[in-house]
């Protein structure tokens, strides 16, 4: 816990999460939540309603029909993919800016990660609109490291060349990767315990005791993530470097070839969060 303690030492500098997504965090879980009831929560904040707006009507969603209305936005998206896209803008919102950090970038692989994510849950059996969620956070600690150790953070960067290779980088250099960062931020967020263990066990999911299936379906969304940004075949990727998760997982490249959506689509609307 020490290694992760010193990213956290100037708690004052920590991002907040903004109140309304605290609140959308709240309904993960429940059965009776409504598009009515999301789109109030959205509308309480006008200037994340305009910005939901506006990406509803972005290439990500535009095929579907344009919308001048955020209840229009919600009947025409959906509960997870509205309640998915607020929580988005919100964090977009809430994460630093540290000097010389690729936002761009950052976002490409937030929304890969997600969308991988949200596809393997559904193959898995596991809850589509967390495992998205977690797909958003999951590289939110690499901002808390770069704040706090930014020489070591471009080190590690740097010697990083196939995908997935961050994570053993990071432990060797800081004695904890990312995504254990992450779960701590978003523990201290007062996310779902799910959510926070799916991060958490990401790090390391292959020895993680009790097996966690979210956690291991976030590490191999990340894997596709990495691919697709890179421009590599992404199946090759997670064969190659999470070989052992996808056997455990009982994933095939070949069900995963059917499912997996295109890596431009995914990372559509990145300029829009990093903006």
């Amino acid at each position: 816990m020490a290694a992760i303690d010193r990213f956290f030492a100037q708690s004052h500098s920590l991002p907040a999460l903004p109140e309304v997504a605290q609140k959308l965090m709240e309904t993960f879980g429940r059965e009776d939540v409504s598009l009515v009831e999301l789109a109030e929560l959205i509308a309480q904040d006008p200037a994340l309603a305009a910005r939901v707006l506006k990406l509803a009507n972005s290439a990500r969603y535009a095929s579907r029909g344009r919308v001048a209305h955020l209840p229009d936005a919600a009947a025409l998206i959906g509960l997870d993919a509205l309640r998915g896209l607020a929580i988005t803008v919100c964090l977009s919102n809430a994460f630093p800016r540290p000097p010389g950090f690729d936002r761009l970038r950052f976002w490409c692989q937030n929304l890969a990660t997600a969308g991988h994510a949200r596809t393997l849950a559904r193959l898995l059996g596991e809850d589509p609109g967390l495992a998205e969620v977690a797909g958003l956070i999951l590289r939110s600690g690499q901002l808390l490291m770069l704040m706090t150790s930014p020489g070591q953070v471009s080190l590690v960067e740097s010697m990083a060349g196939a995908p997935d290779s961050i994570f053993e980088l990071e432990r060797t250099h800081f004695g904890c990767s990312h995504a254990e960062v992450s779960a701590e931020l978003a523990a201290r967020w007062h996310m779902p315990l799910p959510l926070v263990d799916a991060l958490f066990t990401a790090g390391h999911p292959i020895v993680a005791e009790p097996f966690s299936r979210s956690g291991a379906l976030l590490r191999l969304a990340s894997v596709l993530a990495d691919a697709g940004h890179d421009g590599l075949d992404r199946l090759d990727a997670a064969r190659i470097a999470q070989g052992p998760l996808l056997a455990r997982l009982k994933l095939t490249p070949e069900t995963l070839a059917t499912q997996l959506q295109p890596h431009d689509r995914l990372v559509a609307a990145a300029a829009e969060f990093a903006a």
